[in-house]
């Protein structure tokens, strides 16, 4: 098998805004893995929080070996060098797309699940309470179900954010706090606020955890104290529920294994996701009926997705029919 791999910049329709800062665009990597007449095809989407980046991605690609059998995914994921889980998850998504092209098979169907998943939910990031009203109002009647709301201003306002949302919505809403908030913050916000559930309130790590979990009055879920399936354990004690994301997982093939496990000791379970074209997000797509929760909008909030192939239905990502991940 052959492997090759390109930067591609992906441009937001808006500037994006977490409590950590804003993009206007976003540097993925995608690679191609060659096998006789067929390309399969994957997206990594690198974390800086995690120190990865699209020249890092890049770098650790150029070491990868996969040997000529598409299907020995055991045997690649042993050879591939460690770390730069954004770049394995690319590996792992080609491979799938490879695998679904070999077998005239959806990779929902090849991994012998549902295509049909949870809604997806539409991020309102991070602005001040009118400013996330107005543009939670500019979205309604485009098929959304779920609102993800930003938060984190770390100006006493959060609160404020989520009543003025909720001055202007119906919809079931869910908040993203991305590490800004101490214990006592949470403890003041959460009962205050109309939420299903809070993502990542704590520092990852926080001693605190545990104590927020007893004492929250809303489900809480963790993102950034979660990556791969070894920290699903302990994610138990200080959380309700865990997000799997692809990029930070290494893929697929483990994002299954960390759903199954997480189910296993009594906590639910979301799919999350970067900036990323119709391929990243497609690889999601094809395993989001595993999940309680999906936020799988990265790609509907570019200015223009190169990747088409996810469509939006009814307020879910379906992934295609066609065979592989379906996208080119």
């Amino acid at each position: 098998m052959e492997l090759s791999a390109r930067r591609v910049t992906l441009r937001l329709a808006e500037t994006f805004t977490i409590s950590r800062g804003s993009e206007d665009e976003s540097e993925v990597v995608q690679v191609e893995i060659r096998h006789g007449n067929l390309i399969g095809r994957g997206e990594a989407a690198p974390i800086e929080r995690y120190k990865e980046s699209a020249d890092s991605a890049v770098a650790w690609l150029e070491r990868v070996e996969l040997g000529d059998d598409p299907f020995a995914l055991d045997a690649i994921g042993d050879a591939l060098p460690p770390g730069e889980q954004a770049a394995r998850s690319a590996i792992d998504a080609a491979l799938h797309d490879l695998q679904g092209k070999l077998v005239g098979l959806p990779v929902y169907k090849l991994l012998g699940l549902r295509r049909n998943g949870p809604p997806t939910s539409w991020t309102i990031w991070l602005g001040d309470p009118d400013d996330m009203a107005r543009r939670t109002e500019k979205v309604a009647g485009r098929g959304f179900r779920r609102l993800k709301l930003k938060l984190g201003g770390r100006d006493g306002l959060d609160a404020e954010r989520v009543r003025a949302v909720r001055s202007v919505t119906d919809l079931p809403l869910q908040c993203d706090v991305n590490e800004a908030w101490s214990l006592d913050e949470a403890l003041e916000y959460l009962p205050q606020l109309d939420l299903q559930y809070c993502e990542q309130p704590l520092v990852a790590g926080s001693p605190d955890g545990a104590e927020l979990k007893r004492r929250s009055p809303v489900p809480i879920y963790v993102d950034e104290d979660c990556h791969t399936l070894t920290d699903v354990a302990a994610c138990a004690d200080r959380a309700h529920g865990i997000n799997i994301k692809l990029a930070k997982s290494g893929g697929m093939r483990e994002a299954v294994r960390m759903a199954h496990a997480a189910r296993a000791l009594g906590l639910g379970v979301m799919l999350g996701c970067m900036v990323e074209s119709g391929l990243g997000i497609a690889a999601g797509a094809h395993v989001a009926s595993l999940m309680d929760h999906v936020d799988l909008d990265g790609n509907l909030l570019l200015a223009e997705d190169p990747c088409p192939g996810v469509a939006f239905a009814d307020g879910v990502q379906l992934p295609a029919e066609a065979p592989g991940l379906g996208v080119g």
